[in-house]
């Protein structure tokens, strides 16, 4: 069942904590939304990523987001105890662009993500 537009709010809210650790290179405000069991997925430069969330935060405390960094928070789905948020990204290290997608359940009346996926753009592949 669709939730109502609250919940929206509040899972776009979650969300922003994401994004302000990518824009920041800093990933304390995203240890505040993934579970510590989060999982990762997904394939950076040709490599496959995945495994524990502690990659995303190595990431994104090493590589700076740039001045370039914008990102968009789109919240695709929320069904009472599950949302799917979708993350777009460009301009992450000055030259990448990503669209992640977040799966986030509702634990203790908090919204946490439990995983992220994500794409790289094509054209923004480093060889």
């Amino acid at each position: 069942m669709r939730d109502k537009i609250k919940e929206y709010e509040a899972v776009a809210h979650a969300a922003e904590k994401f994004v302000k650790s990518v824009a920041e290179g800093n990933s304390e405000y995203a240890k505040n939304l993934f579970t510590d069991d989060a999982v990762l997925f997904g394939i950076l430069n040709g490599t496959v990523e995945r495994g524990s969330i502690e990659q995303f935060y190595r990431n994104v405390d090493t590589v700076g987001a740039g001045d370039v960094f914008k990102a968009r928070i789109d919240v695709l789905a929320v069904e009472e105890t599950v949302a799917v948020v979708r993350v777009l990204e460009e301009g992450w290290g000055g030259s990448i662009d990503f669209t992640d997608f977040l799966l986030l359940l509702k634990l203790d009346d908090e919204w946490k993500c439990v995983a992220k996926a994500y794409n790289q753009n094509s054209n923004t592949i480093i060889k």
